[in-house]
């Protein structure tokens, strides 16, 4: 008897079919170390002020088509140059699909330096464009002149430069980038996901350099349930890119936390400042136990390598402690986990398992 899912599933991609679906551990009853969040949630009476502006929100209503107004006060909050334009997106993982998929002619190349986030890669074969990584170096910093080779031989359209990379936590240097940016014949993306660690940012850059796009995330900053990001650059690509988003992409819930707390950026710094913080205290104190290798980080997180991996890792899920094992993900991060900073509290948490597991 024939399986009556068969015919369904045939017109299928068969190279979607091969996927898996991008995974999300359950985090129940654990300290939840594993996603780069921030620790820290708004402070009660900011939440309930929230929730007031939430209330009075016409939920019957589709969001605006074009969200002048808040789009306008965002670019004053994060110093948008003047004569760049901004488009919203569904977090910053819609937003790089959108770049993609309006570069994606028969042939078209994305390209990055590896290991990296994996959205550029599942992004760009979702939209059917080769993808090229190019490895970085042991120490995990940009290998030039092979990124250089790599453009002048594959011609990419679009070219990833995570600032800082994740899931190294490095800024790559600047001078490289600039050469990259001179030597691109297409878009270079800077992500700059994780700048409230990292403090540094190319969003000035944009009026002197046509084929940059500066992408953010609301997400590292301590809103990550909210899903916004924003795609900054020259006004005549992001009108390239608006033509492909889907109306609506950014809900009116979202829209409206955003716009209120662009009035509180304040906290959300602190809070940002007391990562910063912890990040290096918790860095020394990895340092201190022997068998570990710990590595600078500009982000919210920090790689440390360790002798089996896989064997710290279930033995610190065994308390009640979850970080990622990124040990499978490129040859360069063999026996490396990541672990998000997270309060003192459970950064003590995680130390004192962390110690008592290698």
């Amino acid at each position: 008897m024939s399986d009556p899912a068969a015919a369904p599933l045939s017109v299928v991609r068969d190279d979607v079919r091969m996927l898996t679906a991008y995974p999300v551990p359950s985090a129940e009853g654990l300290v939840k170390l594993d996603m780069m969040e921030n620790p820290y949630g708004l402070p009660k009476e900011l939440a309930l002020d929230l929730g007031q502006r939430l209330g009075k929100v016409a939920l019957n209503r589709y969001p605006p088509g074009e969200p002048r107004a808040f789009k306008q006060r965002l670019r004053a909050r994060v110093a948008v140059p003047e004569g760049s334009a901004v488009l919203l997106g569904n977090g910053s993982d819609e937003l790089i699909h959108l770049v993609i998929q309006s570069c994606a002619r028969s042939g078209a190349v994305v390209l990055s330096p590896w290991p990296s986030f994996a959205m550029y890669r599942i992004s760009a074969g979702l939209d059917r464009c080769g993808f090229v990584d190019v490895s970085l170096q042991p120490d995990f910093a940009m290998d030039l002149p092979a990124m250089m080779a790599a453009i002048r031989r594959h011609r990419p359209s679009v070219i990833f430069l995570s600032y800082p990379n994740n899931p190294t936590g490095n800024l790559f240097d600047r001078t490289a980038i600039e050469a990259i940016m001179l030597e691109a014949p297409g878009i270079v993306v800077i992500d700059e996901a994780y700048l409230p660690f990292a403090q540094q940012t190319w969003m000035p850059e944009l009026p002197a350099r046509p084929n940059l796009l500066v992408l953010r995330t609301f997400s590292k900053l301590g809103l990550a349930g909210l899903r916004l990001g924003y795609l900054c650059g020259l006004p005549a690509l992001i009108e390239q890119f608006d033509k492909v988003r889907p109306p609506f992409n950014v809900n009116v819930l979202t829209l409206a936390a955003a716009d209120f707390l662009l009035d509180h950026f304040a906290v959300l710094d602190e809070q940002a400042a007391r990562v910063r913080a912890d990040r290096q205290q918790l860095l020394a104190r990895m340092r201190s136990l022997a068998g570990i290798q710990v590595f600078d980080s500009a982000a919210n997180f920090l790689l440390f390598r360790v002798a089996d991996a896989s064997d710290v890792f279930a033995k610190l899920l065994q308390k009640g402690i979850l970080i990622k094992d990124v040990s499978g993900a490129h040859p360069l991060l063999q026996n490396c986990l990541r672990v998000t900073i997270g309060t003192a509290e459970e950064n003590a948490r995680f130390f004192e398992a962390l110690r008592a597991s290698i």
